[in-house]
């Protein structure tokens, strides 16, 4: 028998963005099992305790995947707007966390990624004031896709190959 998973990927939100570097795995899993018992009791916190797990924390950008079976997501889903705050080592960081995709797979989130940063490069290439910051942004853009990257191989190989 299988298990299945939820991958939930949010976005923590910090007043200060420069405490990201303080946020841990660890720090992240016990906010959520509190936030799990405080709006669910004993009941939510042991149905998800078992696999909640953090997949993946990015510090910088803020972006955290969370793994949750596919019976209790729901709970642990509902209980994330709860977080208002992370506590670690008696210091309090107040935050939210955003929810921007549930996946049955982490490739879909991965995807979603992608997508979601493009989407946020091209309002900052809006916002632009000079043409090196615009110039910087386009590349950005253009390293969001791994198919140009594919594509620009290939297409060098069979130029070497017909040149023989």
């Amino acid at each position: 028998m299988r298990f299945k998973y939820r991958y939930l990927l949010c976005e923590l939100v910090l007043e200060d963005p420069r405490l990201r570097q303080n946020i841990s795995q660890g720090m992240i899993v016990h906010n959520v099992r509190e936030a799990l018992t405080r709006t669910h009791g004993d009941y939510g916190a042991a149905a998800c305790a078992v696999s909640l797990s953090v997949k993946y924390l990015n510090a910088y950008t803020g972006i955290i995947l969370l793994r949750c079976t596919k019976d209790f997501y729901q709970l642990l889903w509902s209980a994330l707007p709860f977080i208002t705050s992370l506590e670690n080592r008696g210091q309090r960081f107040p935050c939210f966390l955003n929810t921007l995709h549930v996946g049955g797979t982490i490739r879909t989130c991965q995807k979603f990624l992608i997508q979601y940063n493009k989407q946020q490069l091209h309002l900052l290439l809006t916002k632009c004031t000079s043409d090196a910051e615009r110039k910087a942004i386009q590349q950005s853009i253009a390293s969001c896709t791994l198919h140009s990257v594919e594509e620009a191989e290939f297409v060098m190989g069979s130029e070497d190959n017909s040149m023989e």
